[in-house]
């Protein structure tokens, strides 16, 4: 690839995403203190057909996710210790975990990544129709990229989510989702 930063041209930058040590202090400080919220908390998710450096895995994790303005901010709990970006040389604490771009094919980010020489750490379906890519293209942990095409619905959850979020009084900071 030629062109500088083409990796984040490929679709905005619409998340932020921490795996905190404490998941419950983690959402306070960001309802609390930041005022981001409401968040919505989405348990035991597995991935159809996930792969962690291209070996199957049965990694389970939780997020809850609530937007700051315009931008989402996920909070993540690994459910399991199963390989994943959530358990050994990835799972980060307490900072930037990565970053999230939603796209609307997910074959051109699998293209672009590796034409930038990424390595793709975990790919698995999302839903029926969602694909989602987790890759480092060379930052190393902490600066793990996401591309996600969204499941059907995806778009209309997020607006959801982003609705609840404007003049929200700061009452339920944390609600569940399915």
């Amino acid at each position: 690839m030629t062109k500088r930063g083409a990796l984040t041209d490929l679709a905005p930058i619409n998340q932020l995403a921490y795996l905190p040590s404490d998941f419950d202090a983690a959402l306070h400080h960001w309802t609390q203190v930041v005022g981001a919220g409401p968040f919505f908390l989405m348990e035991n998710i597995a991935l159809g057909d996930m792969t962690y450096l291209g070996q199957p895995t049965d990694a389970v994790f939780s997020v809850a996710i609530g937007y700051w303005g315009d931008m989402q901010i996920e909070l993540i709990r690994p459910e399991n210790d199963s390989p994943s970006i959530y358990s050994g040389k990835y799972a980060v604490k307490d900072r930037l975990h990565h970053i999230c771009m939603v796209v609307d094919d997910i074959e051109v980010a699998r293209k672009a990544l590796a034409e930038a020489g990424a390595t793709n750490l975990v790919e698995g379906k999302v839903g029926e129709d969602g694909y989602v890519i987790y890759a480092d293209a060379g930052g190393g942990p902490g600066n793990v990229l996401e591309y996600v095409q969204l499941m059907s619905g995806g778009k209309e959850l997020f607006a959801m989510m982003r609705d609840a979020a404007k003049g929200w009084d700061g009452s339920d900071p944390l609600r569940k989702i399915g």
